[in-house]
């Protein structure tokens, strides 16, 4: 508790000199909004195992490590063509709000809750910089638009608050991969990413974190999906000492569709931490969610995921199913999924399972001549063939099919 005390008490002190250095110093069209996230931030402190929601992450960690605020960084680009369509945005969050403030502000800090969160109320406080991306209604978008950060190793321990806006508008179609890679050194990854899903659009959004080993990282992505939009997430972690991502959907209109494909992998003392959450908050919804974890070492998984289906919320289709593959007789997992169903007329279904690779499988890959490391290997990429099979960028796909094959395994 003491630490967590003075974790906090670090960044509400270094808040001052970063409002005076920022772009219009007090005279920000963000000062009120980081102020009252502040004064959040000062009230709520860091979450303790003591929270139901973090009970299986210890953060003291991170909260004894004072940080310093290491600026916007990150770069928004798009991959594999020259010019964007027309009405397309992609741009840094400091440019849309000076140039487009009027496409920002109706979604900017309205679905991430930093009333109620201290990591997002602490990236809101320090907010600067970032991505933003806008489609326009109608829009294609064919190529993939890339939103890459990279943390480069500092003498000093840094906190990047980085912050993403992506808005699909109404019949849109594109696809949004978000990257976190970072140096060996000790850094803090405090990120927020809000989505907002028009009628009709859909958005793929892929997220890979492959921090440093020694790294810190802790994101919110918030999306929001109006009637008849489709949103597919495919999320893959492997990076930093401690990673926590909280991925909640809210299905806010009929006839909306929701996919979330998850893979983690993690070995040493890594502790890597999933936390879903789909509301299902309009009748005539379908949901689809797995989750499939690698575990080695003596690492450590937490997945808690949650359907929640609110009164009202007829016609509900929704699965959940969450696999996790432990290498080592030392890696543990916490698998929590839930269903909270406040409607009668649904079909939800969830699952967890936890195994190790079959020997049986493994000895007779062995008498063909395939050696056991090898033989693992194919084995642990087989398990997660299913998530990245699913994934429809090329190049990324087989980017990710190289990790689990040519890398040491977690």
């Amino acid at each position: 508790m003491i630490a967590a005390r003075e974790g906090k008490d670090s960044y509400l002190s270094s808040f001052p000199p970063f409002e005076e250095g920022l772009s219009g110093g007090r005279r920000s069209p963000l000062r009120r909004l980081r102020r009252q996230a502040l004064e959040r931030f000062a009230a709520l402190g860091f979450p303790t195992p003591k929270d139901e929601e973090w009970r299986f992450t210890n953060l003291a960690p991170l909260t004894k490590v004072a940080f310093e605020p290491g600026g916007p960084g990150g770069r928004p680009r798009l991959g594999g063509r020259e010019a964007l369509p027309d009405g397309v945005l992609v741009c840094g969050l400091e440019e849309a709000l000076a140039r487009h403030r009027h496409l920002v502000e109706p979604h900017l800090a309205r679905y991430a809750d930093y009333e109620n969160h201290a990591f997002t109320a602490l990236n809101t406080a320090f907010l600067c910089g970032g991505a933003f991306v806008y489609i326009p209604a109608g829009s294609v978008v064919e190529e993939p638009i890339y939103l890459p950060y990279f943390t480069d190793a500092a003498d000093r321990p840094l906190v990047w608050h980085r912050r993403g806006l992506i808005v699909a508008g109404a019949g849109s179609r594109a696809r949004v991969v978000e990257s976190y890679d970072g140096s060996e050194g000790v850094y803090f990854t405090n990120a927020v990413t809000e989505v907002a899903v028009a009628e009709g659009a859909a958005l793929d959004y892929y997220r890979v974190q492959q921090e440093g080993k020694k790294a810190f990282h802790v994101a919110t992505v918030q999306v929001r999906q109006d009637q008849g939009s489709s949103f597919t997430s495919h999320a893959v972690a492997r990076g930093a000492a401690l990673a926590r991502t909280d991925l909640n959907v809210v299905l806010d209109a009929e006839g909306c569709e929701c996919t979330l494909n998850g893979l983690y992998l993690a070995g040493g003392g890594q502790l890597v931490d999933n936390h879903t959450r789909i509301d299902h908050a309009r009748p005539r919804c379908t949901s689809h969610e797995l989750y499939k974890g690698i575990l080695g070492g003596q690492a450590r998984g937490v997945f808690k995921g949650k359907i929640h289906v609110h009164q009202g919320a007829q016609k509900t289709d929704a699965k959940q199913t969450s696999k996790t593959l432990l290498l080592s007789d030392d890696a543990v997992i916490d698998a929590q999924p839930q269903l909270e169903i406040y409607a009668d007329d649904v079909k939800c279904t969830h699952g967890a399972s936890v195994g190790q690779l079959d020997e049986e499988q493994l000895y007779y890959l062995r008498t063909r001549g395939i050696g056991r490391e090898a033989a693992r290997r194919l084995l642990t990429y087989a398990f997660a063939n299913d998530v990245l099979g699913r994934i429809r960028i090329d190049p990324l796909r087989a980017q990710l099919e190289k990790m689990l094959l040519v890398k040491e395994a977690p």
